[in-house]
């Protein structure tokens, strides 16, 4: 009867035991926690920098995502990659997310990606080499060298209408292609051009003038991290760790930028003459556009009949993504 006793007595501690012990053990997971592969349609740009870095320093692994770069050689094929679906967020600029989301909002802005400064233009507005244009002034009615309809026009028109120039003098030739545009600008057939860096950097180096850049005017230059919203609203805490990954590449760049040099020639950033001496751009603390600036970039895209309608601040920049 005792041995009976022994053994339920036994079996009744055994049980307590276990119940316990699963009391301490670590919870499951919730689905939230899963691992999610961002994906980044990644142009060849110095914007893109601190990318490359989260991915050295296993940042982005350390918010629990894996990030895929997908590269694309022009804005044109960037966008035909998000629009597809087979990435989730891009560089791109204000512009762009006005016309995407000119008749229903696709994108999302979640952070400014780069913000030109005194010491990193992106930038420059360029007359050739012995052209007689010395000033803004002198580009009244001379048709300067661009990709129309895009950021470098939404740039080029507000930096010449702040150095004075009313906006019907100033004009523009359609020149998409940088190569081309670049040739010809060292050529003397085009008498003007705005180039983004560090093209401008290279014209400046092959004789051109710098007329104006906008490191005088940051409020219109800049570059966005977009994302498609249906993956923010899917993956909104995948979207968070990015960026707390890219905050941490941010705050390395600016304590030690030369170390991530290497990275220039790695992912092609800039051409390869210049990698070894280009400067190191600064990169700013997480912030995004203000609603004055968005609806700036919007107007001026209803101005150039590229959009109809407004399009909404409050369901374009995302702000809530940036807070931990």
């Amino acid at each position: 009867m005792k041995s009976k006793q022994t053994i339920l007595a036994c079996w009744m501690l055994l049980s307590i035991l276990v119940i316990a012990l699963s009391g301490c053990a670590t919870p499951t997971a919730p689905a939230s926690a899963e691992k999610i592969t961002v994906r980044i349609a990644a142009l060849p740009i110095v914007d893109a920098l601190p990318f490359y870095v989260a991915q050295k320093e296993s940042l982005f692994a350390k918010q629990n995502i894996t990030v895929e770069f997908i590269p694309v050689g022009s804005a044109a094929e960037r966008d035909q990659v998000i629009q597809s679906k087979q990435a989730d967020g891009m560089i791109n600029d204000m512009v762009s997310v006005a016309l995407y989301n000119k008749d229903s909002v696709q994108l999302q802005i979640v952070r400014f990606a780069r913000i030109a400064d005194a010491k990193s233009p992106m930038y420059r507005i360029l007359a050739a080499k012995n052209s007689a244009i010395q000033s803004p002034a002198d580009l009244a009615g001379v048709p300067i060298g661009m990709s129309q309809g895009t950021v470098i026009d939404y740039v080029t028109s507000r930096m010449l209408e702040r150095e004075g120039l009313k906006s019907d003098q100033i004009k523009s030739i359609a020149v998409p292609k940088m190569d081309q545009r670049l040739a010809l600008l060292g050529s003397g057939e085009l008498k003007a051009a705005t180039l983004p860096e560090p093209f401008g950097t290279i014209a400046q180096g092959t004789g051109a003038t710098i007329i104006v850049d906008d490191s005088k005017y940051p409020e219109y230059a800049n570059s966005v991290l977009s994302f498609r919203k249906e993956f923010i609203d899917a993956h909104p805490q995948a979207v968070k760790g990015f960026l707390q990954a890219i905050e941490q590449a941010v705050t390395d760049i600016t304590q030690n930028g030369e170390s991530f040099r290497p990275l220039f020639s790695e992912y092609k950033l800039i051409p390869q003459n210049l990698a070894a001496t280009y400067p190191i751009p600064s990169f700013q603390a997480a912030s995004l556009p203000t609603r004055e600036q968005f609806l700036d970039a919007v107007s001026w895209a209803k101005d150039h009949k590229l959009i109809q309608n407004d399009v909404p601040y409050e369901q374009s920049v995302n702000a809530t993504l940036l807070k931990p």
